[in-house]
C-alpha cells in the first residue's frame, strides 16, 4: 500500500453530500496507510441551467459545503470546499479560477505539510490545475462520459471535451471506471487502465445474513419491497417503468433512498416511497428489508449508458436478488445479475426474483464480488503509482 506520500484529489462529487464514491473509498484507505490527503469537493463543471428545478437547491447545498471550508475526517483527510466561479464557459472566469484555486489549495497543502503531491483529478475542469501545485505525478480518473452530461450544467460540451483531452494529454496515469469508457478511449492508451468499482464486502454482507434489525422506515412498508438507493434524478430513473408498475403490479412497493431531485413524476404513486439520504454506516439496515434490489435506470440516455454504479456490487454483496437495466459494465456479471433488456423483461425478472427457490443463489452472488474490495483496489493502484514514480525518477 502507498505510504508516506502526499495526495491532492479533485473529486467530481461532494464528500459530505453524496453516497461514498470510488475516490472517497480510495482516499480513506490511502490516509489510513499513512499518506497525507487533501480532498477537494467538486469544483463543478458549471451552473445548471436556470430552468432546472434544482437550480436553487444545488446552490444552497454548495453554499453549505463552502461554509465547512476545510475540515478533517476521522482518517485525517482534509476535505475542502474552495471558493471558485461556476462559469467555466468564460475565459476570464477560468483564468480567475486557476489563481483562486491555486492560492487556496497551495496554502492549505503547505499548512498540512504536503510536499510534491500526487495530483488526482476526477473532473475535467480540474485539468486547469495541472502544473500549478508542484505535483510529482498526475492521475486522471475518468468516471463518466463527461461531454454527454447536459443535465447538470450549462457549459458547452465542446469545452468539456477540450478540458478532458487536456487532462488525458497531461496525465501520467489514466484510470477508467468503466469498460465502455476505456474501450472508446482514443488517446493515451499506453497510460490507461481499468479501475473497476469495488465493495466494502463485510459492510454489506450483513444485510443479507438476517442478523440486522431492519430500519423502521422500511419495516413499516408492506412487502414485497423493491429497493433502490442512490441519486434520484428525473433523467436517471426510468419513471415510465415505475408508473407502469403502479398500474400492473400495485402490490410491489418501490423504495427509493437518497437525494431526490425536483421534477419527478412518480412522487404521488401509492406504491412508491421516498426516504431521505441515509448515513453509509446505517444503510445496510435499510437494504436488509429489501426483497429485490434494483437499478431502474433510463439507459437510453447516452450519459447513463456509460455508468458503472457502485451500488450494483453493494447489492450483490447483500446476497439479495438484483435486477438491473442493461449496462455494458455489468455484462460480465450476468451469471449472478438479472439484466433487463426491456421494461417487460424488468417485470419478468422481478417476478423471478420474488419467486426464487435456489438456496445457493445468495452465496453465488456474494462470491462474485467478495474479492473485489476497496482494499484490493487501493493496493493495486498503489503499485501503479509507485512504479510510475520510480520510472519518472530514473
Amino acid at each position: 500500500m502507498l505510504q508516506n506520500r502526499s495526495i491532492i484529489c479533485f473529486g467530481g462529487e461532494d464528500w459530505w453530500y453524496h453516497h461514498p464514491h470510488s475516490k472517497k473509498h480510495l482516499m480513506r484507505r490511502f490516509a489510513r496507510a499513512g499518506n497525507k490527503v487533501i480532498f477537494v469537493n467538486s469544483i463543478s463543471m458549471g451552473l445548471a441551467p436556470i430552468a432546472n428545478k434544482d437550480f436553487l437547491p444545488r446552490i444552497a447545498r454548495k453554499l453549505r459545503s463552502y461554509a465547512k471550508f476545510a475540515r478533517r475526517t476521522a482518517e485525517g483527510i482534509t476535505v475542502v470546499s474552495p471558493a471558485a466561479l461556476p462559469f467555466f464557459g468564460s475565459k476570464p472566469a477560468r483564468f480567475a479560477n486557476r489563481h483562486l484555486l491555486t492560492m487556496q489549495i497551495a496554502a492549505l497543502a503547505k499548512s498540512r505539510g504536503l510536499q510534491n503531491p500526487i495530483l488526482w483529478i476526477a473532473i475535467p475542469t480540474a485539468a486547469e490545475m495541472m502544473g500549478r501545485l508542484d505535483e510529482s505525478l498526475v492521475i486522471y480518473q475518468v468516471s463518466d462520459k463527461y461531454d454527454s452530461n447536459t443535465m447538470d450544467h450549462a457549459t458547452d460540451p465542446k469545452l468539456i471535451t477540450e478540458l478532458h483531452e487536456k487532462a488525458i494529454a497531461g496525465a501520467d496515469i489514466i484510470l477508467y471506471s468503466g469498460r465502455k469508457l476505456l474501450a472508446e478511449a482514443t488517446h493515451g492508451r499506453e497510460r490507461s487502465y481499468l479501475l473497476e468499482q469495488a465493495v466494502d464486502f463485510d459492510h454489506w454482507a450483513t444485510a443479507g445474513g438476517g442478523e440486522l434489525t431492519v430500519a423502521p422506515e422500511v419495516e413499516r412498508i408492506p412487502g414485497p419491497r423493491i429497493g433502490y438507493f442512490g441519486a434520484i434524478e428525473p433523467w436517471l430513473i426510468d419513471q415510465e417503468l415505475i408508473k407502469r408498475a403502479a398500474r400492473e403490479r400495485p402490490e410491489w412497493q418501490w423504495i427509493f433512498i437518497g437525494n431526490r431531485s425536483r421534477g419527478l413524476d412518480i412522487e404521488e404513486l401509492p406504491n412508491t416511497h421516498f426516504i431521505p439520504p441515509v448515513d453509509y454506516n446505517d444503510l445496510p439496515r435499510y437494504a436488509a428489508g429489501f426483497d429485490v434490489c434494483v437499478l431502474p435506470w433510463e439507459t437510453e440516455q447516452a450519459f447513463t449508458s456509460y455508468g458503472s454504479a457502485i451500488k450494483v456490487r453493494e447489492y450483490l454483496a447483500t446476497g439479495k436478488p438484483v435486477v438491473i437495466a442493461a449496462l455494458p459494465e455489468y455484462e460480465s456479471l450476468g451469471d449472478v445479475l438479472r439484466i433487463a433488456r426491456s421494461r417487460d423483461d424488468f417485470f419478468k425478472l422481478i417476478d423471478d426474483s420474488l419467486n426464487e427457490t435456489d438456496a445457493g443463489a445468495p452465496g453465488r452472488r456474494q462470491a462474485a464480488v467478495k474479492d473485489g474490495t476497496w482494499d484490493a483496489r487501493a493496493g493495486w493502484v498503489s503499485e501503479l503509482i509507485e512504479k510510475k514514480l520510480a520510472d519518472k525518477n530514473k
